[in-house]
């Protein structure tokens, strides 16, 4: 008689979330109606609607950034900053105790498993707001000048795919070199930043400090355009940041830019394969491929080709697809129909193209948006899919002979946020690491993220970087930024 290895449903409960109906915009410290026609957010699971959400106008958004201009004008830039640091201490250790709430709403709205979420996501958020809250009163420091003052109101808009994650990055070094924000979260994702609100209420946090207003590209369009934002901080496309860039060229808007990735995951002969295996899976299937960072191009040295796909292919068929709020899911839902069907569109163009394509056997759920984990092999630099950001579980397989071979094809992309090295030898990680125009290179892992170190790319990826004592620049009146 066999044994069953089969893994027991392991749902997380929905009921540590208190869903409300209808959410407002956050303004001045309070909920307020937004002028908009307003808009629903659905599970990408199940496509339930989990709430309304107040769409803000021109109007909303004026308000907001008059808000938060007499925050920084009033209170939070005359804040010395051990008082800040206190603020941003206080955020941290609620977002910790109230993990496990924002985890299974994140999940909810975003369709990212929950062990994702719960381990990653939710403890990485607050050890940014730990880590900025100890900058807060050292930023004379920081090697920005001994006393480096803030810019004033920044205006962030941030993406799908790291709802809550992304909200850290910027909100935290903002409001650690005394600034106020408004924040605009994606459309489809609005949820944890709402629930982050109601944490600065429960923080005491002053009125006006933080504000978000919800809405689509209008109202991103709208925050960026507004002449009282001293800073734009922007996460998501290439084409969205490039129209950003020409919008505020001309003024004197200060920003950062983290835009697209077509990341090179490059394993050499000598690399360890089974542990380079579990780096490609995470590199490239953490988070359905929603990662700007994600290794999407696995570059392998030819004579070990086939023993890597082998192995690769083997552990692709033990991961598991399926209700994201299953402590064993793997890949859970893609985020919108809209992506779905651009992640479908370029899979059959790869496919018409040549490429051969491999998903495990994998049963999709009849609701929500299911997209199975899947390779290309047979791939070549001019295929759509080896150069075009796909943002979903789509790999795409090259070979290589030599270590130069390796760095032309990886650096051979209008992109430059990430990259990834495999290889036991350390003279070689140096090597190749200093060769590839990336901005963040990872050696013998991959997707390894901690507050204390900077995050950003070069070229299509964008510019500046968020994270670390080099994420404070850019909300700092400084020699190197400007201002």
């Amino acid at each position: 008689m066999g044994i069953d290895l089969t893994y027991a449903p392991a749902p997380e409960s929905r009921s540590i979330v208190d869903l409300k109906a209808s959410y407002g915009l956050f303004i001045d410290g309070a909920f307020v109606d937004g002028h908009g026609s307003g808009f629903k957010t659905i599970s990408p699971a199940t496509e339930e609607v989990l709430a309304e959400v107040a769409e803000a106008d021109a109007a909303d958004v004026d308000a907001a950034v008059k808000a938060a201009r007499r925050a920084y004008s009033r209170v939070w830039s005359r804040m010395p900053g051990s008082e800040r640091a206190k603020y941003l201490y206080r955020i941290a250790r609620i977002i910790q105790e109230r993990g496990r709430e924002l985890a299974v709403l994140e999940t909810l709205d975003n369709g990212k498993p929950i062990k994702e979420s719960r381990d990653v996501d939710i403890p990485v958020v607050a050890a940014h707001f730990f880590y900025y809250a100890g900058w807060a009163d050292k930023l004379g420091h920081a090697g920005y000048g001994e006393d480096p003052q803030p810019l004033g109101v920044a205006g962030q808009i941030i993406p799908w795919n790291f709802p809550l994650l992304m909200l850290a990055w910027k909100i935290a070094p903002a409001l650690a070199c005394g600034n106020t924000v408004v924040l605009k979260p994606a459309e489809t994702t609005p949820l944890t930043a709402l629930l982050f609100a109601e944490i600065c209420q429960q923080a005491d946090l002053p009125p006006g400090v933080v504000n978000i207003v919800t809405g689509a590209g209008e109202t991103g369009e709208a925050l960026v355009a507004h002449p009282d934002i001293d800073k734009v901080a922007f996460t998501g496309s290439t084409a969205v940041g490039k129209a950003i860039a020409r919008s505020i060229a001309g003024t004197d808007k200060k920003a950062t830019l983290e835009l697209g990735g077509k990341a090179a995951n490059i394993v050499f002969d000598d690399a360890p394969l089974d542990q380079a295996v579990e780096g490609i899976v995470n590199g490239i299937f953490f988070n359905q491929g929603h990662v700007c960072c994600a290794g999407s191009r696995l570059l392998v040295q030819e004579s070990i080709a086939d023993d890597l796909l082998e192995r690769l292919k083997r552990r692709m068929s033990t991961l598991r697809l399926g209700d994201p709020l299953d402590k064993n899911t793997d890949i859970g839902a893609i985020n919108s129909a809209e992506q779905l069907a651009r992640i479908r569109e370029l899979s059959e163009i790869g496919e018409s193209e040549g490429a051969e394509r491999w998903s495990p056997a994998c049963e999709l759920p009849s609701q929500g948006f299911w997209f199975p984990p899947t390779l290309f092999t047979g791939v070549t630099q001019a295929h759509r899919i080896a150069r075009e950001e796909v943002f979903g579980p789509v790999l795409s397989v090259l070979t290589f002979r030599t270590p130069s071979e390796a760095i032309e094809k990886a650096n051979n992309t209008p992109y430059g946020l990430s990259a990834g090295v495999w290889t036991e030898k350390g003279s070689r990680i140096l090597h190749v690491a200093g060769a590839l125009k990336a901005g963040v290179v990872w050696a013998n892992t991959f997707n390894k993220f901690d507050p204390t170190s900077p995050f950003g790319g070069f070229k299509e990826s964008g510019y500046g970087r968020e994270g670390g004592r080099q994420g404070l620049a850019a909300y700092l009146k400084t020699e190197q930024g400007g201002r």
